[in-house]
């Protein structure tokens, strides 16, 4: 089945970027990455996620009450080149929503997640929706038979959760990895959480952002902060 059909957006939700509500999505997802830090110790990576994700989305992302996660997907998909592509490429997509956005640009979408469970849960909730893949793959271990298949590459709210410790050489590696995948003058559209400039979590967000606009393999096309989260759109070589 589809995603869950919702009313026009009245002027309100068009003009503003959460409600009062959406608290409440901040607080379940601070919960879920404390569930997720102390399983990943116990249990691994793979198995911590897909323990997450087996009672449904830990997320919240497809809930229809919430209005910023949805708001933040239409930015992001926003910030792309407007010109339609033929391939794109969502890593850690979860459930699917952004990767499902990216439909509006690319005619084939693939959308990648460590956890089989949020693989199935995306097969389930865009069923039948032409033009849309999802795999199961860690970033990590991405095969090499992706490389240089995608026009369009989108990495968000991702390379915070691989494994301790989380220096710059691992997200500069990380990079040159990416970079790969690209189709000679792709695009990289990289989105992680920033609330403010001493928050841990933010400062986090800017060194992953620094890496990559740091790597050779990419040019940056443009940097924004919109709340509560940081852009940076990086285009590959020609």
């Amino acid at each position: 089945m589809g995603e869950t059909a919702t009313p026009p957006p009245s002027w309100l939700d068009r003009t503003m970027f959460m409600r009062p509500r959406d608290i409440g999505l901040f607080l379940r997802s601070a919960r879920t990455d404390a569930k997720l830090a102390r399983l990943r110790a116990e249990i691994g990576a793979a198995a911590a996620f897909d323990a997450v994700y087996a009672g449904g989305d830990p997320w919240e992302s497809a809930n229809s009450r919430y209005l910023y996660q949805r708001r933040k997907y239409d930015m992001l998909a926003s910030v792309l080149p407007v010109a339609r592509v033929a391939r794109a490429l969502d890593l850690g997509c979860g459930v699917g929503l952004l990767t499902r956005r990216l439909l509006t640009r690319a005619d084939d979408v693939l959308g990648l997640d460590i956890s089989q469970a949020a693989v199935d849960q995306a097969r389930t909730l865009h069923a039948g929706t032409p033009g849309l893949l999802f795999d199961q793959a860690s970033v990590l271990d991405l095969p090499a038979s992706l490389d240089g298949r995608f026009d369009i590459v989108t990495l968000a709210d991702t390379l915070y959760y691989l494994p301790p410790p989380l220096e710059d050489r691992v997200f500069k590696t990380m990079a040159t990895r990416v970079a790969r995948l690209l189709a000679p003058g792709g695009v990289l559209l990289l989105a992680n959480h920033f609330f403010f400039a001493a928050d841990p979590d933010s400062r986090l967000s800017r060194r992953i952002h620094r890496a990559f606009a740091w790597s050779p393999s990419f040019t940056v096309v443009s940097e924004r902060r919109w709340p509560f989260y940081l852009t940076t759109l990086l285009e590959g070589a020609p």
